[in-house]
């Protein structure tokens, strides 16, 4: 019999998310609910799920095994967040103040805010600095259940300090009990020093910044903001295809400020993300779909944006389009660690149900991260990753309070 040394019980009910991923149209509303059942898992494997009867046939529980008794609770995958900036400097909190009285994101960046701003202050940070500030944010995204997030750079900018916040990336996936997908976005905004002569930067991305992150071994993939005021199309497709070349798989920020072909570039290069969206249309779902790229929606940066709409889920459901959801935590439009906002916002704001927006949470989030296999579901071979949430699943939209009882990484409660 296989041997176990942790065990969740007596749950009122277990959201599995558990079957093949991406989920598309209706199968997104399939979360493999199962009720008077168990999950124990050994070493930080799952090594069953299943009625609670049915366990002695086929686990042996270690001697001072762990178990968790989850009465009166649900229990969920790990959430996997796919898209962050969660390494940075400096603090824009007056920039939300100026949003609040009517500027736009336009104005502000124009007079020498947004992403600009935190570049500086990132840039004159030391590589401990941005190792203890990130710390901070892991800890907050954990305690609303985050087992697992995506990790940009983007906010140096300069060969240096795009390294060295990959470089904070990595030391934190090996100091923090949450797993880090690391990401180079050094294509994320044109440096002010470069708004003269934009191809120099391109250049200088395709040329020195990605040879040197493959060669540090410090990404997994290569994303660029591809939008109005950021990289244009043309400028996109080129810096992706050499990332691609040299073995950094692509992401886009597409469609988020305007229609500005984003989607077209992410279905171009095979990208397994295109994520914002929130401008996307009929044909760019339709894109999307065909190249099996994952939509990943960011719905709490267009809400802290006041952006005036949200990207349309519902729209990108229907025509095929897999869909996860993200926080995009970052220090001007980002303020939530929150993964459970981030699905109260999908179901309120962008029409999505609660079913579909924790498949979208979970296992679509873990495939747009190439991760499927390994976690974003309570299955047998996975880790054992699992929020237990007080109540009901539904007690995930409230609003003003944690609804997170424990959050278990690997089979061991944070």
């Amino acid at each position: 019999m296989q041997p176990a040394d942790f065990i969740i019980e007596h749950a009122d009910l277990i959201a599995t998310c558990a079957g093949p991923a991406p989920r598309r149209g209706t199968a997104l509303r399939e979360i493999s609910a199962l009720r008077d059942s168990v999950v124990a898992s050994y070493r930080g494997e799952i090594v069953f799920v299943g009625p609670s009867g049915a366990l002695g046939a086929h686990i042996a529980m270690e001697h001072g095994a762990a178990r968790l008794d989850a009465r009166g609770c649900t229990v969920t995958p790990g959430f996997v967040d796919p898209h962050t900036h969660v390494v940075y400097a400096g603090n824009r909190s007056h920039e939300l103040q100026r949003r609040l009285a009517g500027a736009s994101y336009a104005a502000i960046a124009a007079g020498g805010g947004g992403i600009v701003r935190t570049v500086a202050a990132t840039r004159a940070a030391s590589e401990d600095d941005l190792m203890a500030a990130a710390r901070v944010r892991l800890d907050e995204m954990a305690a609303w259940g985050t087992t697992t997030c995506e990790a940009k750079s983007g906010y140096g900018l300069t060969l240096e300090s795009e390294l060295r916040q990959l470089r904070v990336v990595k030391r934190l996936n090996e100091a923090h009990p949450l797993d880090l997908v690391p990401t180079f976005l050094g294509a994320h905004e044109i440096p002010e020093e470069y708004r003269a002569r934009p191809d120099d930067y391109v250049a200088l991305v395709i040329d020195e910044m990605i040879p040197r992150v493959v060669a540090d071994g410090l990404a997994e993939w290569c994303d660029v903001f591809c939008d109005e005021g950021a990289f244009t199309p043309q400028e996109s497709v080129a810096i992706l295809s050499a990332g691609a070349r040299a073995g950094l798989k692509p992401r886009v920020h597409a469609d988020e400020l305007a229609l500005s072909g984003g989607s077209h570039v992410a279905a171009k290069v095979g990208a397994r993300s295109a994520d914002h969206l929130i401008f996307v249309d009929e044909e760019g779902a339709a894109a999307l779909a065909a190249a099996g790229t994952c939509a990943v929606l960011l719905p709490a940066a267009a809400f802290y944006l006041k952006a005036g709409r949200f990207a349309p889920a519902r729209m990108l459901i229907d025509r095929g389009v897999p869909v996860a959801l993200g926080t995009d935590l970052n220090p001007g439009a980002g303020l939530s660690a929150s993964m459970p906002f981030a699905m109260t916002l999908a179901c309120f704001a962008m029409q999505m149900t609660l079913e579909e927006a924790l498949v979208a949470s979970t296992l679509n989030a873990a495939w747009s991260l190439d991760r499927a296999d390994t976690i974003g579901s309570l299955e047998p071979g996975k880790l054992m990753d699992a929020v237990v949430i007080d109540g009901s699943l539904i007690d995930l939209l409230r609003v003003g309070t944690s609804p997170v009882r424990t959050v278990i990484k690997r089979g061991q409660p944070l």
